[in-house]
């Protein structure tokens, strides 16, 4: 299905611009937050695989695509700024779907702020992060040159088309790895309190081939909380990239039996 066009939105929070994309429609609201390194339109072919049933709002979020950096990558900056976004557009209650670092952030806004969640859908994250992005500080901040920044990005080049950018200063990406290395420390940790702490129907979603939500943590995380279901799909941890069709059709069929 041809994706809609989205609308590009803003607000401002403590004085940074957030901005999203609302690809519009009728439908119900589902809320969606990427990963690291990622920006909102990340989502935009699973828009267009889910019609005009979902309204899917897709934020960029703190330090990403075209939202402002800030000096704060805390969990709690990032639920509030979650939550922020549904309040400027006057929704009540969403789906809330994360891939990642906006996994996480989903569930953690579930259980902090419960009324604001209908649902979750969680892709490749488990209730326990222990990552290190500090491969990403060797980037170059700048090349005179597109192709430049692609040679220097090296074999990572494939995985950041979507955040490379032209800036007044020359060619770079659309967040700053220092931040991404910052904001993955404070990802890291223990939240089974979190994972646990909403019961609203979720979905877990896993790459098989997938290095970071391993197979026996993902059947705890969906055996421990009740009104949870299981998906593995055959890819690694970008699993809406690498098979987006499948992808799409879980998550259309979760969202159908709510």
């Amino acid at each position: 299905m041809t994706p809609p066009d989205p609308e590009r939105g803003a607000l401002h929070v403590a004085g940074r611009r957030l901005s999203f994309l609302d690809f519009g429609g009728p439908g119900r609201p589902l809320l969606a937050l990427h990963g690291h390194f990622g920006e909102g339109r990340t989502f935009t072919r699973l828009a267009g695989e889910l019609g005009g049933s979902w309204r899917v709002v897709a934020l960029d979020q703190r330090g990403h695509g075209r939202s402002d950096r800030t000096a704060d990558y805390s969990r709690s900056g990032y639920v509030e700024d979650a939550a922020a976004v549904l309040d400027h557009l006057g929704i009540g209650g969403a789906v809330v779907l994360g891939h990642s670092l906006g996994g996480v952030n989903a569930y953690q806004l579930a259980a902090r702020r419960p009324g604001l969640v209908e649902a979750l859908i969680v892709e490749d994250i488990g209730a326990e992060v222990d990552d290190d992005l500090s491969f990403a500080l060797s980037w170059p901040h700048r090349a005179p040159t597109r192709s430049g920044l692609l040679g220097g990005l090296g074999a990572s080049a494939a995985y950041l088309m979507d955040a490379v950018r032209e800036h007044p200063d020359g060619w770079g990406l659309a967040f700053d790895p220092q931040d991404m290395n910052v904001s993955q420390q404070f990802l890291n940790g223990d939240h089974w309190d979190d994972w646990l702490g909403a019961d609203c129907p979720a979905l877990l979603v896993r790459g098989s081939r997938s290095t970071v939500l391993h197979a026996g943590h993902a059947r705890r995380m969906a055996a421990r909380r009740a009104r949870t279901s299981l998906v593995e799909l055959p890819a690694g941890h970008t699993v809406h990239d690498t098979v987006p069709v499948d992808f799409a059709a879980a998550v259309r069929g979760f969202l159908d039996s709510l």
